[in-house]
């Protein structure tokens, strides 16, 4: 959780608000990754793409 605090802080301090949602993108195609990774739903997720 450090990690998220310095990276809020290091947004609010250089005002690079922009780089918020693609952080939150990069985060939920990493936890796309590591979910789909041997399940059942990976045939499903690999349609929408």
């Amino acid at each position: 959780m450090e990690f998220i605090t310095d990276l809020w802080g290091f947004l609010r301090a250089r005002k690079k608000y922009w780089l918020l949602p693609a952080t939150i993108l990069l985060l939920i195609f990493g936890v796309l990754i590591v979910l789909t990774s041997g399940s059942a739903i990976a045939p499903f997720i690999y349609t929408i793409f």
